[in-house]
């Protein structure tokens, strides 16, 4: 009797030891842990893990390649992650290489994230510490939705009262919906604005086309814009029309005088036109000056037909008849 009881005892005992190993094992396995096979350690650090766990995934540009170790709490804004990776993939990562935390899917476990430098530093050793790169958690990305939708919200709010009054046609534009004689001054207000835009096109082609006339070389604007010299030819002749200007205005000037002594009743001019005696005496004197260039006319005249002056005057009227005889024939 106590044979068997001994025997149920060592049964038990054994049952309960392999059970016990069994469970350990399918923890270490469900977790992924390496169990066998060479590994290496690296280390980062977070300022926030967002939920990760010792036993969650290590992953390279996408492969499971260790799980996490250890996690430590190095102060309050620092955290460090321990990973194990298997040493076939040591020569795989270098040393300017990140780690990030992510989660599969939004409800997914956690794991880190290697992600590979541009492979121009050397590889990393066990122990070293990489770079880490700390990602938007779920709870501020909840948070960031939940403003984004107070916003949006209130933006529907408003939207909802803009959209009333322009219903119930307030406002500018509530107006030019809902009145149609608004809507067709606005209307002809285009209308005026498209002609006036074609006319302008219409003027700038003018203009265009006068410019080009400027720039022909056969033309007086291009020659005075291009040619110094008739340039300083104009420049001349507008500094003589100057002075030309400046004797006008003096000769006016005398002019003013002039009338101003012929108003006042001084000098000879002023004498003939306002003493009636003088202007008579005048009209006589011209009378006898005329009657004496007629008599003078007939002495000359009777001189003439004298004795001594008749032969040099006949010589004088051949040779005239000559002169204008050879004339003729040349021409």
């Amino acid at each position: 009797m106590n044979k068997k009881t001994s025997e149920k005892i060592k049964v038990g005992i054994f049952v309960i030891t392999a059970a016990a190993l069994l469970i350990v094992g399918i923890y270490m396995i469900g977790n992924k842990q390496t169990l066998f096979g060479n590994s290496f350690e690296l280390l980062t650090v977070f300022r926030n893990v967002n939920g990760l766990q010792i036993g969650n995934n290590v992953r390279y540009s996408g492969i499971n390649v260790g799980t996490v170790g250890e996690i430590d709490m190095l102060n309050d804004t620092s955290i460090q992650v321990t990973m194990r990776i298997q040493s076939k993939i040591q020569r795989h990562i270098k040393t300017d290489a990140i780690a990030t935390v992510s989660s599969d899917g939004l409800v997914g476990s956690m794991f880190v994230n290697i992600i590979p430098g541009n492979g121009s530093e050397k590889t990393v050793e066990s122990g070293d510490k990489i770079q880490s790169f700390s990602k938007i958690g779920t709870d501020d990305m909840l948070s960031t939705l939940n403003v984004t939708n107070e916003n949006a919200a209130l933006l529907t709010a408003d939207l909802l009262k803009i959209t009333e009054a322009i219903i119930k046609g307030q406002g500018t534009l509530g107006m030019l919906l809902k009145d149609s004689v608004i809507a067709n001054d606005l209307k002809a207000t285009v209308a005026n604005l498209k002609k006036t835009s074609n006319e302008t096109i219409t003027l700038m082609k003018k203009v265009n086309n006068v410019v080009e006339e400027f720039t022909q070389d056969n033309s007086i604007a291009s020659l005075l814009l291009k040619d110094s010299t008739q340039a300083e030819v104009l420049k001349k002749v507008i500094d003589n029309l100057a002075e030309v200007s400046d004797g006008v205005l003096v000769t006016v000037d005398n002019l003013n005088t002039l009338m101003e002594d012929i108003k006042t009743g001084e000098g000879t001019l002023t004498a003939m036109l306002y003493d009636s005696a003088m202007a008579n005496d005048l009209k006589s004197a011209m009378h006898n000056l005329e009657r004496s260039t007629i008599l003078l006319n007939e002495d000359l005249e009777a001189l003439k037909h004298s004795f001594p002056l008749k032969g040099y005057y006949k010589k004088e009227a051949k040779r005239q008849a000559k002169e204008d005889k050879k004339k003729a024939k040349e021409d």
